[in-house]
């Protein structure tokens, strides 16, 4: 069985958003068990047996068979290699799978993330306030692209995939904003891999474990 290690607080905000998140969602899509191992902030990140799970200290990290794995693309991965459901057994489809998985990580959630530490963390300063219009000039561009080829499909491909899966976690970051709402085809598309079965198992389980800490 999986053992999944992530963090046994964070605050309330960020709870949803947690990159572990993305690893349970994958094992409720894959119908796999976990048992949840959590790491505190402060010195237990640094500790010897975390930094052998995950190098930077930081979470998530699996181990499952021997193996240790960290970075949350990479654990959707090796989920997704388990399960159909997530990445398709044709040589082609699940190219482009895994593409989608990576041009989440890479092409946008770069741009999201840096807009989220603007407003979340720095709004009130001034290079902030400077720097904060091109950053969302950039979100908007690479959004207006990626609609573009969404178009009027439910999925990236012709079905659900890790790329979605990923893709549309991503764009949860940005729920702070109303960004989305000029990008109906992608708002529509985020509710739809939200309203997954999946999805809503796994935001359970792990907002339910950050309330029993709290």
């Amino acid at each position: 069985m999986i053992t999944l290690t992530t963090y046994e607080w964070v605050p309330d905000f960020a709870a949803p958003l947690m990159r572990a998140f993305r690893v349970r969602w994958a094992l409720e899509e894959a119908g796999l068990p976990c048992r949840v191992r959590t790491v505190k902030f402060g010195p237990e990140q640094r500790s010897p047996g975390h930094l052998a799970r995950q190098p930077f200290g930081q979470a998530p990290a699996i181990e499952e068979d021997g193996l240790t794995l960290f970075e949350s693309g990479a654990i959707a991965l090796y989920i997704a290699e388990k399960s159909e459901t997530l990445l398709p057994k044709a040589p082609a489809e699940r190219a482009r799978a895994i593409a989608w998985l990576f041009a989440a990580l890479n092409s946008v959630e770069i741009l999201i993330q840096e807009l989220a530490g603007i407003d979340l963390f720095h709004a009130e300063e001034a290079w902030a306030r400077e720097r904060r219009p091109q950053v969302e000039d950039q979100v908007r561009d690479r959004l207006s692209l990626l609609q573009d080829v969404l178009g009027d499909k439910d999925y990236l491909e012709s079905r659900f995939t890790v790329g979605d899966l990923m893709m549309s976690d991503v764009l949860r970051i940005l729920q702070h904003t109303d960004l989305l709402e000029d990008f109906p085809a992608l708002n529509a598309y985020k509710k739809r891999c939200g309203a997954r079965p999946a999805f809503q198992r796994a935001l359970k389980g792990q907002l339910e474990g950050f309330r029993e800490v709290a």
